[in-house]
């Protein structure tokens, strides 16, 4: 049954690059945040045969966390740590900024005819958001089947699975593969705040209909869901403790002040040390935008400022 503080959150498109457009799920302007998730994107499902598919240059982050979690094609990682990682389906890239890093993501030359998935930030807390980068690839996720369900724990804990990456508050972030027709209760953590996007075919969320390209943001203090699809669905979970402190959003920064976000920018501008340098990508780094006008302001989860 919904709660007084469930809602549907549709997507819009949002270019990437010049070549892929996303549909951006989160920040919403009725729900900025699940949890420490305060950034999802979703691409494709996109036929990318003869085509570049994602290029997206050098480009910096602070004070977050990138997910990648791919269902169809490839992506070439590179980041100022030196990694250099290609992401295939069912595998994890997790990137820490920490107090800054800078990587490229790119579809090789040679790659699958397509393109699908998902990229989602996850905001540090104040006692990790300055500490060192960091960088992880796991082949290999804990998953269970149950009939056509088939569950598989990307980030954090879902009852008895638990993801090996490392993040820095309590979250879950898992997928949801439905090979046919079901209809179940899924068991949540009651601390936790949960929402539900749909990457394939079509599923009801507690009496709710979601098609690709929508969130349905669950609300907090919920023990379980009830999720029925028809046919052969994915869909995705994000979940976690309240995140109560106010955060800067702005371009791929995520701080605290305007100061913060201002001295980010001004370093990535003049090269500084600071994001270090993306090698083997020869690619010219993402100049920032330019600044608003108008003073950035901390926002809290609901969207209220300070």
């Amino acid at each position: 049954m919904r709660t007084a503080d469930s809602v549907l959150l549709p997507g819009h498109d949002v270019p990437l690059g010049r070549y892929t457009t996303v549909r951006r799920l989160l920040p919403h302007r009725e729900r900025r945040m699940i949890g420490a998730w305060c950034f999802v994107d979703h691409f494709g499902p996109d036929d990318v045969s003869g085509r570049p598919g994602m290029q997206v240059p050098p480009h910096p982050h602070t004070g977050l966390q990138t997910v990648t979690w791919l269902v169809d094609g490839l992506i070439e990682h590179r980041d100022s740590l030196g990694s250099h990682q290609f992401i295939a389906p069912g595998q994890l890239n997790l990137m820490t900024s920490g107090h800054g890093i800078a990587h490229s993501e790119y579809t090789p030359p040679e790659h699958p005819d397509g393109m699908h998935g998902l990229q989602l930030w996850i905001a540090l807390p104040d006692d990790a958001r300055n500490g060192p980068a960091r960088f992880e690839h796991h082949a290999g996720l804990p998953s269970r089947s149950d009939g056509p369900l088939t569950v598989t724990v990307i980030i954090g804990r879902l009852g008895e699975l638990h993801s090996p990456a490392l993040v820095h508050s309590p979250l879950v972030g898992a997928e949801l593969l439905y090979a046919g027709a079901a209809r179940h209760t899924l068991d949540l953590a009651p601390a936790f705040e949960h929402g539900v996007l749909v990457m394939s075919g079509t599923a009801t969320v507690d009496g709710t209909r979601l098609d690709p390209g929508s969130l349905f943001y669950a609300g907090g203090g919920r023990g379980a869901l009830d999720i029925e699809v028809t046919g052969p669905a994915r869909l995705f979970l994000v979940g976690g403790a309240p995140f109560d402190e106010p955060l800067v959003m702005w371009w791929n920064f995520v701080g605290r002040t305007h100061e913060e976000i201002v001295e980010a920018r001004t370093r990535w501008m003049s090269g500084s040390d600071r994001f270090g340098v993306v090698d083997g990508c020869e690619a010219d780094p993402l100049p920032a935008p330019d600044l608003p006008s108008v003073r950035l302001k901390a926002r809290d989860r609901h969207g209220n400022t300070f």
